[in-house]
C-alpha cells in the first residue's frame, strides 16, 4: 500500500541556514529591562535568559533556529524528530520527557525562563503548572502566541479559535523571542525566510488551477482506532493551509481538533486525506502504520474516493500545529497537489 501514499521530504535543513549567522547588524539591540505582554500576562526581562526549559517542540525549535540553543537546558513534548540541522545540538540537551514533564523536573533544571508551546501544559488550567507557580519561584514564562492569540483554551478540548489562525502569530512569537534574547537580526532573517517560503507555496498551488470543489480532511490521531478521529477544524493551522491553497475543509467546527465520525467524513468525500506522522505514542493511531492499515481496511473509509485513488498525503504532525513548521506544511500540501495533477 505504501505506493498509494504521497510523501514529501521537508527541506527543513535549508531554513535560513547560514543567513542568521552571516547577517549584518541592522536591527536595534534590546534595551533592557524589556517589558511585553504575552498571552495576557505582563513579563519583564532584565537580561537575556541564560537557562531555558522548553515545554513543546515549537518553543524548542524556535530557540534553536534563532541561534540561542546553548541556553536550553531541558526539553519536552516532542511530536517529530528535531529538524536535522539541530540533531547534534539537541542530542546534548536533556530531554525531560517525550510528552508531559512534571513541574518538579522543570524546576530542578533551575531555569530563568520556561518557554511553552501550549497553554494546556502551562496556563490557567495547565496540566504541568500554572504560570503563576513558576513566577512565584522567580522563573519567567513565555507562551508561543500562536496558541493564545485568537484562541480560547478553556473550551473545546484542545481549545476553540475565536478567529482564524494566521502565520502572523508565528512571526510574532519568533520576533518577540529574538527581542527577549537580544538576537533581533536572527529574528528578522528567520521571519523573512519563512515569509518567502510561505508566499512561494501559495503561488505554486494557485498556479495549479485546482477545481473549485477541491477539499480535504486533516487526520491528526484517534484516542482508539475505531472511535471518531481528531480532525482539523476550520480555524486552526490546517484550516489556514487549506484556505491559502484553495482547498475546502470538509470539517466546519471552530474547535482546534474536534472528533468527527468517519461516516460523516465519508459522506463529505474529501478530495484528499492528509494524515499526521509522529513519534509520539499517546494513542494507537499516533502510529502512521496504524492509520494506513485503518484507511485500507475499514469498510466505510476504504470506499472514500481519496483512499481508493491513493490521494493520501503524509505530513509531519508538528506541521499541523500552529508552529514554525506550518509553513513546511504549506509546502508539503502544495507539492502533493502538484503531484496529484488535479487541474481542471
Amino acid at each position: 500500500m505504501d505506493h498509494h501514499f504521497i510523501r514529501h521530504a521537508l527541506a527543513a535543513t535549508a531554513i535560513v541556514g547560514t543567513a542568521i549567522v552571516g547577517t549584518a547588524t541592522t536591527a536595534q539591540a534590546t534595551d533592557y529591562p524589556l517589558t511585553l505582554t504575552n498571552c495576557g500576562v505582563e513579563l519583564t526581562f532584565d537580561a537575556p535568559p541564560e537557562r531555558v526549559v522548553t515545554i513543546g517542540q515549537s518553543a524548542t525549535e524556535s530557540l534553536y533556529t534563532l541561534g540561542v540553543g546553548e541556553t536550553v537546558v531541558g526539553t519536552s513534548v516532542w511530536f517529530n524528530p528535531v529538524l536535522p540541522r539541530f540533531a547534534a545540538l539537541d542530542a546534548g540537551i536533556e530531554r525531560l520527557a517525550d510528552n508531559d514533564p512534571s513541574f518538579e523536573s522543570v524546576v530542578d533544571k533551575r531555569p530563568d525562563l520556561v518557554a511553552i508551546q501550549y497553554e494546556w501544559h502551562v496556563g490557567p488550567e495547565g496540566i504541568v503548572a500554572t504560570r503563576e507557580q513558576f513566577h512565584e519561584l522567580g522563573i519567567n514564562t513565555y507562551v508561543m502566541p500562536a496558541d493564545c492569540d485568537t484562541k480560547d483554551n478553556t473550551t473545546g478540548g484542545d481549545g476553540t479559535r475565536t478567529a482564524a489562525f494566521s502565520t502572523t502569530s508565528i512571526y510574532k512569537g519568533l520576533t518577540e523571542l529574538s527581542e527577549i534574547f537580544d538576537v533581533e537580526d536572527a529574528g528578522e532573517a528567520l521571519v523573512a525566510d519563512l515569509e518567502g517560503r510561505e508566499a512561494a507555496a501559495i503561488a505554486k498551488a494557485k498556479a495549479l488551477d485546482l477545481p473549485d470543489d477541491t477539499s480535504a480532511v486533516f487526520w491528526f490521531s484517534s484516542a482508539e482506532i475505531e472511535v471518531d478521529p481528531y480532525v482539523a477544524g476550520q480555524k486552526g493551522a490546517p484550516g489556514y493551509i487549506m484556505d491559502k491553497l484553495g482547498i475546502i475543509n470538509v470539517i466546519q467546527s471552530d474547535e482546534e481538533w474536534p472528533t468527527v465520525g468517519w461516516e460523516t467524513i465519508a459522506r463529505a468525500d474529501p478530495t484528499i486525506v492528509v494524515v499526521a506522522q509522529m513519534d509520539r505514542r499517546r494513542f494507537p493511531a499516533d502510529d502512521i502504520e496504524v492509520k494506513k492499515a485503518f484507511l485500507a481496511t475499514d469498510p466505510v473509509v476504504k470506499e472514500m474516493t481519496a483512499v481508493r485513488e491513493g490521494r493520501i498525503v503524509v505530513m509531519d504532525a508538528h506541521a499541523m500545529s500552529a508552529t514554525m513548521r506550518t509553513i513546511f506544511g504549506l509546502e508539503t500540501v502544495a507539492d502533493a497537489l502538484a503531484a496529484l495533477d488535479l487541474a481542471q
